[in-house]
């Protein structure tokens, strides 16, 4: 019937959603000692992959979103849907629920 290849699917989110990759597993210390990767917790921050339109007002009137592709956030501890594409895991938050941008 229907037949798709992961690598050639691409995810666009709507409204003021975002698909953020989230940065790797902190799986040494500064000291140089290697942590188990179980009981690493995932990291705070990541990277915008996409970037939905933005959101409308009841007038209809399109608000952007304040992020790009390639910002760096902090996330919160928990929320997010993950998204699985090909063999890439990417988390889709919404714009308010990111708790910030570095510089």
């Amino acid at each position: 019937m229907f037949r798709t290849r992961s690598l050639f699917r691409k995810l666009t989110p709507l409204g003021d959603r975002l698909l953020v990759k989230r940065a790797p597993k902190e799986v040494q210390t500064a000291s140089g000692i290697y942590l188990p990767t179980d009981s690493t917790k995932d990291p705070n921050e990541g990277e915008v992959v996409a970037v939905g339109p933005g959101e409308r007002d009841v007038t209809g009137t399109l608000h952007e979103t304040t992020l790009k592709t390639g910002d760096k956030v902090l996330l919160p501890e928990y929320g997010g849907t993950k998204v699985t594409l090909g063999d890439e895991e990417v988390f889709m938050f919404r714009e308010s629920d990111v708790l910030g941008k570095f510089e």
